[in-house]
């Protein structure tokens, strides 16, 4: 398999605004191809790693994107460094600090923290080190590029497609919002008033948008699902807004993704979430079960998008 990295391919990947339109179509075509090879029993059949060491600080929780991580540098011949989440905040020394040594012995950091603002800090210090973002409280990118590839999965030529995302314009609505409209695919996203996705997402996905998509928000999630091909969720309640917890489960009741809901979607739309899922918040067991779900697809897709990601960013 070609792992050279594209000239244009930028040093870290901390937004799915770092990708052209040229970068997301040869990651998506490298990830297809990486996991027809691992299910025909050949998952290293590339060592772009080529023996590298990646590190992974993750100052939240996470079963997916660590587990899919750790697979994915192992598969392509790099070693894992576990960091203690300590790391992550500053407060035992600067982040900037934490990046200048670890280029001097990794070649790639994977972070997932609270702020944007981190994990740029440390890409911008640490000259050398390729700096992925693992989630912040702004953006989602690596759970973006899973979205993408298994919607073009699903449906090949992803132009003139319609997604509707269902909750918090948060971090997964933002980063989804990117990477959907660079494939064509337009996006309404419904929220409770003062929960809306922010106008800047909406003006950065559009910058970026082919086909003609767009980004429409609605209050009424009737209205925004009506027609799609896609509908969307994630937990009412992100890591770090626990305080809010009561509240936000009151605000978002009207919500939730139900078989009701779904019958809006159009005739084969399929079922997305980011997981973990709170069954009988955002989304019913009902919904989640059915044949329309592929809430595990996009799980299984993180390892194939994050390998073709580290073959493109340091592979040899």
């Amino acid at each position: 398999m070609e792992t050279v990295r594209p000239v244009a391919f930028a040093k870290d990947f901390l937004s799915i605004l770092d990708l052209t339109g040229a970068d997301l179509d040869r990651l998506l075509t490298m990830s297809a191809q990486m996991k027809s090879e691992r299910r025909a029993g050949r998952p290293t059949t590339t060592q772009s790693l080529g023996g590298r060491h990646v590190a992974l600080l993750f100052e939240k929780p996470s079963l997916r994107t660590r587990s899919t991580f750790e697979i994915a540098i192992r598969e392509l011949g790099g070693h894992v460094l576990q960091l203690p989440a300590q790391f992550a905040d500053g407060s035992r020394e600067p982040i900037e600090d934490v990046a200048r040594n670890l280029e001097r012995w990794v070649s790639a950091l994977v972070v997932r923290t609270f702020g944007q603002h981190r994990a740029a800090a440390m890409a911008a210090a640490g000259r050398q080190l390729h700096v992925i973002n693992a989630l912040t409280d702004e953006e989602h990118p690596c759970q973006a590029l899973a979205d993408a590839f298994t919607m073009r999965e699903r449906w090949g030529d992803c132009r003139g497609r319609r997604i509707a995302f269902v909750g918090d314009g948060n971090n997964v609505a933002t980063s989804l919002a990117h990477a959907a409209c660079m494939l064509g695919v337009s996006v309404h996203v419904t929220s409770p008033r003062g929960y809306e996705l922010p106008d800047q997402v909406i003006e950065d996905a559009e910058r970026i948008a082919r086909g003609g998509a767009r980004v429409r928000r609605f209050v009424d999630p009737r209205e925004a699902v009506a027609g799609v091909d896609a509908v969307y969720t994630d937990v009412w309640t992100s890591m770090g807004e626990e305080a809010e917890a009561t509240e936000r489960r009151r605000v978002f009741a009207p919500y939730q993704v139900d078989r009701a809901l779904m019958s809006c979607a159009g005739e084969d739309a399929v079922f997305m979430h980011c997981l973990p899922a709170h069954r009988g918040e955002e989304v019913t067991s009902e919904v989640i079960d059915s044949p329309a779900s592929v809430v595990f697809d996009q799980a299984e897709n993180r390892l194939h998008t994050q390998k073709a990601l580290l073959s493109m960013l340091i592979g040899q």
